[in-house]
């Protein structure tokens, strides 16, 4: 009967829907430098550059190499992606899924449940007052990690004071694009100076390309880093990413 077919198929969605997330903090807490791949089409600096890339192949790769998690891009209108790039993804590889978009309202976080993200991109710079711990609040009680996402000194105060439990440190001025390594090293010190570095891990984003780039972010003390342009412009992948974690 059509109708027992259709229930049951319910029940598999249903299922999928509500299974427990993967651990993305989890992922970034083992030894050594964990790399986030991330899956992106194109970016406001740069243009698009991956509009007819094989995304479910680029994400096998990825995790041949070893990557913690995947992070995917979701604003169609600057970075190229959709939610659909991230639902269809989520059933390639078992891994935490990061959802990376400009999340801004409660509804969102709810939706990224939805979809299937293990955790959520938060940025301190969007969020202002109390807005941003009351996000990683419900992200939390969604069973959701925060990777948030600070700059200066005063969003990283910020994300600590919202006990963010994951730091991404951005090494590019959204400003006039600019990318510097040092940001990371710089914030965090700060991190290990105030003595907020237990129970924590440490991402650095934007501005990696090379095996050289993640020893030095390893040897700063950096968990992790986060990298999607160079991957994706990358003839193979999965040997970038033991570059990076220090393998090859």
């Amino acid at each position: 009967m059509i109708l027992d077919r259709i229930a049951a198929r319910k029940e598999q969605e249903v299922a999928a829907l509500t299974a427990p997330r993967r651990s993305l903090f989890q992922a970034l807490s083992e030894p050594g430098l964990s790399v986030i791949g991330e899956i992106k089409r194109g970016s406001p600096s740069v243009g698009s550059f991956a509009l007819d890339a094989d995304l479910p192949g680029k994400a096998r790769a990825y995790a041949k190499g070893g990557v913690a998690g995947i992070s995917v891009l979701t604003d169609r209108d600057f970075f190229f992606g959709g939610e659909e790039v991230l639902c269809s993804l989520r059933p390639v590889v078992d891994l935490p899924i990061l959802r990376k978009d400009f999340l801004i309202h409660p509804v969102q976080l709810e939706q990224s449940r939805l979809i299937g993200a293990d955790s959520v991109l938060l940025i301190v710079a969007l969020l202002p007052g109390e807005r941003l711990r009351e996000m990683v609040s419900l992200a939390e009680d969604l069973g959701m990690d925060s990777l948030v996402e600070v700059h200066d000194l005063d969003e990283l105060h910020r994300a600590l004071d919202a006990d963010a439990r994951i730091v991404g440190i951005n090494n590019r001025d959204l400003r006039d694009f600019s990318v510097d390594l040092s940001v990371s090293e710089r914030l965090h010190g700060e991190i290990v100076r105030l003595g907020a570095r237990e129970g924590r891990v440490v991402v650095a984003e934007s501005g990696v390309h090379s095996g050289a780039d993640g020893a030095r972010l390893r040897a700063a003390g950096l968990d992790g880093v986060l990298v999607g342009e160079a991957l994706m412009r990358s003839q193979d992948p999965a040997s970038f990413v033991r570059q990076l974690r220090g393998l090859e």
